[in-house]
């Protein structure tokens, strides 16, 4: 959602650091997220939001307080009380601090670098894997150490370092942890 967000400001010629006009764009926005799928406005930005510019425009998007407050809350509302998969950076910890799983997913800068590295949409950085590195790295960084939601693991939260892990790995861990809890219910 804040990657559509800063990808709908930056399209319409929004200040970034405008607070008031981006939360505006957050709370007018039609946005749809499902099967892999991001449109916003009649928009599909699926590919437009996975690019560098976008990491760095979402990344200042989500320092905002403002717009935090509308995406979260829109975040609560999709979430309902269905059975959902959803990722970000403070689903556990802020959004959905309630949910029956959460699953804080992890690698090692290096390999997070070479797989965003591998995708098509981050192409103008040239694969370079160090370059890669040091954004994702300084993302976390400013993540981890701004004032409102910050990047933190939630308690509750079982750590997965999926570091040389193939992603049918990871699903099958996740899926173990989901089947346990329905186990439980």
């Amino acid at each position: 959602m804040y990657r559509a967000v800063a990808w709908r400001a930056v399209d319409r010629g929004i200040d970034l650091d405008d607070e008031g006009s981006v939360a505006d764009v957050a709370r007018d926005a039609q946005l749809e997220a499902e099967q892999g799928r991001v449109v916003i406005d009649g928009h599909d930005v699926t590919r437009a939001i996975r690019t560098p510019e976008m990491d760095a425009a979402a990344a200042r998007v989500a320092r905002l307080e403002r717009v935090r407050e509308v995406l979260v809350e829109r975040q609560r509302a999709y979430a309902g009380d269905g059975d959902l998969v959803m990722e970000g950076r403070d689903i556990g910890t802020v959004v959905l601090p309630n949910a029956h799983v959460k699953v804080y997913l992890d690698a090692h800068p290096d390999e997070r670098a070479r797989r965003r590295a591998g995708d098509t949409a981050h192409a103008a950085q040239g694969g370079d894997v160090s370059a890669i590195a040091t954004a994702l790295t300084s993302r976390d960084h400013s993540d981890r150490n701004r004032t409102v939601s910050p990047l933190t693991q939630a308690a509750d939260a079982t750590y997965i370092d999926t570091t040389g892990l193939a992603i049918e790995d990871v699903v099958l861990q996740v899926l173990d942890l989901v089947q346990a809890a329905r186990a439980r219910a």
